[in-house]
């Protein structure tokens, strides 16, 4: 249990950097990693990314897809680890869901 632990922090903080150093995003979103998750026989990790605004999430899944094998060859270089998981990215819909609930309730104080 404690090497997944371990692991999903690493590509956490490895993904994060390669979306923020070696990736191009249109102007006005942002781009975040949230958390990994990789199965425990370590063949594949979704990688959780909130987008903003949430609208543009089909667009920035379309340019990693584009990219993840790239993405996956930096990852293979800079960890040292068998099997490297296959990276998945799914968005992160709490970030969403907090921003509605956000909207609702500044909403209902008017």
């Amino acid at each position: 249990m404690y090497r997944i632990e371990k692991v999903n922090s690493l590509l956490t903080e490895e993904v994060a950097k390669i979306l923020l150093k070696e990736l191009e995003f249109p102007r006005g979103v942002l781009v975040s990693v949230t958390h990994a998750e990789a199965t425990p026989d370590m063949r594949e990790a979704k990688i959780f990314i909130s987008v903003l605004p949430f609208e543009k999430h089909p667009r920035i899944l379309e340019i990693l897809g584009k990219n993840i094998y790239w993405i996956q060859q930096i990852l293979n270089k800079r960890l040292v680890m068998r099997p490297m998981p296959k990276i998945i990215f799914k968005i992160d819909s709490s970030i969403e869901e907090m921003d509605n609930l956000n909207r609702l309730l500044l909403n209902n104080d008017k």
